[in-house]
């Protein structure tokens, strides 16, 4: 099902990969001094293998993103050695309503050169305005050099590549706490049953291994779309995993039902959860920003959340192996495969220009990556050329681990790339039915109902 790597479009990205890779040294360095000005920081870096790009002085590239503030200030500061060596402005735009406003925006014909777009639905329906261009040649080359077929399939439409990948997240985690593990003797589960074996040694401590909670507003639900969806990946692997998101086997089937059982042989089990919340149905109305917290006081041991979810915890709370809190990766049913859930962003051209195919090689480039590592935390990438010991905190570096691991099969968000009517609506509606009592039957049955006939 994906693309094959053209041999001279991996050369073509490799002589400029290999030529920036000379001024990685040079642009840490200079974004190292925060008191350096544009020109020092210019003098600092070794501009030459820029030169691949052309002549761009004076050229402006416009980018439009759903990254607001605070998170737009590291991006904007890894732009800077790209700006001071080819002498052009990077005009970023960032919009929370951007998920709506972007196609409205292409649709009436005023796009911007590059879009950050958060999901691959949304990459095709962009494509389909028919406003959207092919990326060059050289950054597909940098998806195939240092993302492989998994990545480069996501920003693909109908055989034709469109968009790199940018920043990514990792889903199948789960959190707990290092000194407890020490204290009570606990080791970190490396396939499901020695998972269900912890939960089970955590009931037999007097204690409730799990806590958890689905509460989002109008968006409730969607965590145990998640933990359904890591399931299904574990269960029955990625090709049928691609055929469930696809609805080329229905929602309602054996494997579907199979995956929401497995969750509620934790979520639906009285033993289980959920610590220091309530019952079963107390998921429901708890919120997912609050759902880990009852780690720190000891009334639950575990909690399955993304890599975003370190945010949540107070701000003195260490985050780190040897911490208050940290993550393990929710094993799979064996240690020789490691089946990855996450969601991501791709960046999207409507241009054609030098520079913004310039731009766009960039930022698909390790050189980009590694540099937005250095002045950003809470941020990784499936780049397989970022370096690990430049990213700046722990959960990001175990990420980025998963995501490098050569064993490691990632999978988007299924929810994210199902129909509408589906992945941000029935889906996370039934299921939340389904904690609050409701029966796995009646719930695939009516996922699979509001599929679009």
């Amino acid at each position: 099902m994906f693309g094959h790597s053209s041999r001279s479009r991996v050369a073509l990205a490799g002589a400029l990969s290999v030529g920036l890779a000379f001024s990685l040294t040079a642009c840490g360095d200079s974004d190292s001094d925060s008191s350096s000005g544009d020109d020092n920081k210019a003098a600092a870096i070794d501009c030459a293998p820029y030169a691949a790009f052309g002549d761009i002085k004076g050229k402006t590239v416009t980018i439009y993103t759903g990254i607001v503030t605070p998170e737009d200030t590291p991006h904007k500061e890894s732009y800077k050695p790209f700006e001071d060596c080819t002498g052009a402005t990077i005009k970023y735009e960032g919009d929370k309503a951007f998920e709506t406003q972007i196609l409205v925006r292409a649709k009436a014909g005023n796009p911007p050169d590059l879009a950050f777009v958060p999901q691959p639905g949304l990459l095709q329906q962009l494509v389909a305005t028919g406003k959207a261009v092919e990326a060059p040649a050289e950054t597909a080359a940098n998806v195939d050099k240092f993302f492989g077929e998994d990545w480069k399939a996501y920003g693909t439409v109908d055989g034709k590549f469109y968009a790199a990948p940018l920043g990514a997240n990792v889903k199948s985690l789960v959190w707990y706490s290092p000194t407890e593990f020490k204290d009570k003797g606990y080791t970190v589960p490396t396939t499901l049953d020695e998972l269900k074996a912890l939960s089970d040694k955590i009931v037999a401590d007097g204690g409730k291994p799990w806590c958890a909670g689905i509460a989002s507003g109008e968006a409730t639900g969607w965590p145990l779309t998640d933990w359904m969806e890591d399931f299904m990946l574990r269960l029955s692997g990625p090709e049928t995993y691609d055929k469930w998101v696809k609805h080329e086997i229905a929602f309602n089937g054996p494997e579907s039902t199979a995956a929401l059982e497995a969750v509620g042989s934790y979520l639906k089990n009285d033993a289980y959860v959920n610590g220091g919340l309530g019952d079963v149905k107390s998921i429901a109305s708890t919120t997912f920003q609050d759902a880990g917290l009852p780690i720190l006081e000891g009334s639950c041991s575990l909690h399955r959340q993304a890599s975003f979810y370190a945010a949540n915890f107070p701000t003195d709370t260490k985050v780190a192996e040897d911490g208050d809190i940290y993550a393990f990766y929710l094993p799979s049913k064996d240690t020789t495969s490691k089946p990855v859930l996450g969601g991501g962003e791709f960046v999207l051209s409507f241009a054609d220009r030098p520079e913004v195919k310039a731009f766009q090689t960039y930022l698909s480039s390790d050189v980009w990556a590694n540099t937005k590592a250095k002045v950003s935390s809470g941020w990784v990438s499936a780049n397989n050329g970022l370096k690990v010991e430049n990213l700046t905190n722990p959960i990001d570096k175990l990420s980025a681990e998963i995501l490098q691991d050569p064993n490691a099969t990632f999978r988007f968000d299924g929810s994210d790339m199902m129909p509408a009517a589906v992945g941000s609506n029935a889906f996370w509606k039934q299921t939340t039915n389904w904690i609050t009592g409701q029966d796995t039957k009646t719930t695939v049955d009516n996922i699979e109902s509001a599929w679009p006939k």
